[in-house]
């Protein structure tokens, strides 16, 4: 018997029922965290942080902590662990360091505090990414996962590439996400 589609109703343990993370996460606020990484970039003139910061907004989520820091491991990890550390962020997003040039560091001090990476993420990213921007998009290296039952994810740098993986991916499947981390 084929498996029902995401979503749909179906039988569970003698009656009919939604997946249970539609009905224990819907509407439900989160909290984040937005770390934008650019050694270029200030408060001020960080797009890709106010892009992520207003749609977490306007999707009635609220950002508990911003930051931006230069491209540095060090730097990166200290505000990724401040941000992780307040009981009111669910999901840290990093912006920035994400491509290939010597300088991108943000995967390289994420990746080794995950617990659990998901990789498809990444994966969804760039195919998503590619029908926006072409075969540029495979140098993406955007990838997620959690620490601490909280979700990290890194996305590139570019205003365009925040709206993309917010309005495409994170906001939609938040709920599930939460819901996934926290089981």
């Amino acid at each position: 018997m084929p498996a029902p589609a995401h979503g749909a109703k179906h039988k569970e343990r003698g009656g009919p029922a939604k997946h249970r993370h539609d009905a224990d996460e819907r509407g439900t606020s989160f909290g984040a965290a937005v770390i934008t990484v650019s050694s270029t970039r200030t408060p001020r003139t960080d797009e890709s942080g106010k892009v992520i910061a207003r749609l977490f907004d306007k999707a009635g989520h609220h950002v508990h902590f911003r930051a931006v820091v230069k491209d540095d491991v060090k730097q990166i990890q200290r505000a990724l662990h401040k941000s992780l550390a307040m009981d009111e962020v669910d999901i840290v997003v990093t912006s920035g360091g994400t491509g290939m040039t010597p300088s991108d560091v943000t995967v390289e001090a994420v990746t080794p505090l995950l617990e659990k990476r998901a990789d498809g993420w990444g994966d969804v990213f760039r195919a998503v990414s590619r029908e926006e921007i072409g075969n540029a998009a495979m140098f993406s290296r955007s990838v997620a996962g959690t620490i601490a039952g909280k979700w990290v994810v890194c996305i590139p740098g570019s205003a365009g590439a925040a709206k993309t993986a917010m309005t495409k991916l994170l906001l939609p499947e938040l709920s599930h996400m939460m819901y996934e981390a926290r089981r």
